[in-house]
């Protein structure tokens, strides 16, 4: 998992589909809900820690540009 897509990709896998409009809104939303399938064990502990970390990263790109 490299990328937001491949995060977003994983949660639809999971049955949940995220669109607010707000890109940071998205990905916090996305977080929470990564959290969720990871306390569930739904997901590894590798894939959540990716997920989380693609996660921030992108936030911080978008707080940067704002």
């Amino acid at each position: 998992m490299k990328t937001v897509y491949e995060v977003r990709q994983l949660l639809k896998k999971y049955g949940t589909i995220i669109y607010i409009g707000d890109r940071v809104s998205d990905l916090e939303l996305m977080e929470e809900e990564v959290r969720q399938l990871y306390e569930m064990k739904l997901i590894e502990a590798r894939e959540f820690q990716l997920a989380i970390l693609i996660l921030r990263q992108e936030m911080q790109l978008e707080k940067e540009k704002g």
